[in-house]
Parts: structure tokens; C-alpha cells; sequence
């Protein structure tokens, strides 16, 4: 059982740098925002291709609010409770395995 419980410890600590890596991603499109970026760099296209396909839904959904975009703040709260709920979860399961 030991093996499984590493194997999911390993799976944990691998979502919680992913979802932390993922949070700056969206943290740096929100800043690269707030200036007049060029469109044509590659470092915008890379932070909007990332970004987009989780902000777009949640920016339909929730809409702008006074002419600022919530959706990187909804999509931040969101990360931050996976990394809570689930990956925390998953280190505890891997502890009771071992």
C-alpha cells in the first residue's frame, strides 16, 4: 500500500505546482492588462492562449462589474480552493496509505 500512497503524494505535489504555476499565469495576464500591450508579441499570445479557456466562461458568466473584469480574481479563488480541498485531500489520503 506504501506505493500507492507515494504515487498519490507525488500526484498531489504535482497538481499544487501546476495550480500554483497556472495562478501567476493568470495573475501576469491580469497585469499585462492594465498596460496597452502589442497584440503581436508572443509573450501576450502565450498568457491570453492560456488563460482564455478559463476566463472567457467565467468572464460570460459573472460579466464585468463597473468596467472591471472579476473573472482572473473568480478564477484565483477557485485555484486557491482546489488547492485546498483537493490537493490537501490527496496528501491525506497518501499519509493513511502508508
Amino acid at each position: 500500500m506504501f506505493v500507492a500512497g507515494n504515487l498519490l503524494e507525488g500526484l498531489a505535489h504535482v497538481a499544487d505546482w501546476v495550480l500554483t504555476l497556472y495562478m501567476y499565469v493568470i495573475i501576469a495576464r491580469a497585469l499585462v492588462s492594465w498596460v496597452n500591450p502589442d497584440p503581436w508579441n508572443p509573450i501576450v499570445q502565450f498568457l491570453e492562449r492560456a488563460t482564455e479557456p478559463v476566463l472567457y466562461p467565467l468572464r460570460r458568466r459573472f460579466g464585468w462589474a463597473r468596467g472591471i473584469d472579476l473573472s482572473p480574481i473568480i478564477a484565483i479563488l477557485i485555484i486557491l480552493f482546489l488547492q485546498y480541498a483537493l490537493v490537501r485531500n490527496l496528501f491525506e489520503i497518501a499519509s493513511r496509505m502508508r
